[in-house]
């Protein structure tokens, strides 16, 4: 069985996080609004800080990360810059997802450079 190779707990956090993207997906088409206020929310963070924790009970390490990811969030808006425009721009949407995609690489190495001289 797949879950006893790669573990029972992976398994379920894979599990977890892809049923909150897919519903997320879902429920965009029907209703956009709530869809993008849910994603806004760090759920991504609620459930790796949680995954994090309970798997290795280190708040030291969990606060740390909780910091990084502090940090991380407004650099992370970065992406959607490009689609702020797109109306305007006219880029079609994988260009601006290109964009959003190289933004997010700068934004990385200035969070990377934060980060390893602390």
């Amino acid at each position: 069985m797949i879950a006893s190779g790669i573990g029972r707990w992976t398994a379920a956090k894979v599990i977890i996080a892809a049923a909150v993207i897919a519903f997320t997906s879902w429920l965009a088409n029907k209703k956009t609004a709530l869809a993008g206020f849910i994603l806004a929310l760090p759920i991504s963070s609620l459930l790796a800080l949680a995954f994090f924790y309970t798997e290795f009970r280190n708040p030291e390490k969990a606060a740390a990360f909780a910091k990084s990811i502090f940090v991380s969030v407004p650099l992370s808006l970065t992406f959607f810059l490009p689609f702020l425009f797109a109306e305007k721009s006219r880029i079609p949407f994988w260009g601006n997802y290109g964009m959003g995609l190289a933004l997010l690489a700068i934004s990385y190495e200035v969070h990377r450079n934060f980060f390893m001289h602390r």
